[in-house]
C-alpha cells in the first residue's frame, strides 16, 4: 500500500512580501513552496543536500499556483506539502497554503523536478538512492 508523505511549515507574511494593496506579491509564492520542499526533505531525509551528495541535481521543470483567496501582511499561514508518488524519475509536490484554524485555502500549487547528473544530463531511470528513498517510504 503507497504510504502518504506530508509536511508542514507555517510561516510569517513580511511587510517586505506585500504590494500596496497589502496583498502577497505573486513572486513570494515560489519562495514558500520552496521552504515546503526545504521542511518535506529535512522530515523525510530527501533534501537538497541529499539529493546533490548522490552525485545529482533535481531542478524545477513545472510549477504551477492557483491563488484562491489573498494572503495579506502579518497572516500566520502554514503551507502543507505532499509527495505526489510516480514511477518515473522525477519528484512531485502538492501544495496547499491554508489557515489551519478554519481550514481557509489561499493557494494550490504542484511542481515537478527531474534528475540531472553533474554534468548537466537528464536522467531518465530512478537514481539508486531515490529508488532505495521510494522502497523505504513505502511510496511505489
Amino acid at each position: 500500500m503507497k504510504k502518504k508523505l506530508s509536511a508542514t511549515r507555517r510561516f510569517d507574511i513580511r511587510f517586505s512580501e506585500v504590494d500596496s494593496m497589502n496583498v502577497v506579491w505573486h513572486g513570494s509564492y515560489p519562495l514558500y513552496f520552496e521552504d515546503a520542499r526545504e521542511a518535506f526533505g529535512e522530515k523525510y531525509g530527501l533534501s537538497y543536500m541529499t539529493i546533490f551528495s548522490n552525485g545529482y541535481f533535481a531542478p524545477l521543470v513545472e510549477l504551477s499556483f492557483k491563488y484562491k483567496k489573498p494572503l495579506v501582511y502579518e497572516m500566520k499561514p502554514s503551507i502543507v506539502i505532499t509527495y505526489v508518488p510516480t514511477e518515473a524519475a522525477k519528484i512531485v509536490f502538492h501544495y496547499e497554503i491554508i489557515d489551519e484554524r478554519d481550514g481557509t485555502v489561499f493557494a494550490t500549487g504542484r511542481s515537478v523536478q527531474v534528475f540531472m547528473d553533474k554534468d548537466y544530463r537528464l536522467i531518465w531511470e530512478n537514481p539508486e538512492f531515490y529508488q532505495k528513498w521510494k522502497e523505504e517510504w513505502r511510496v511505489l
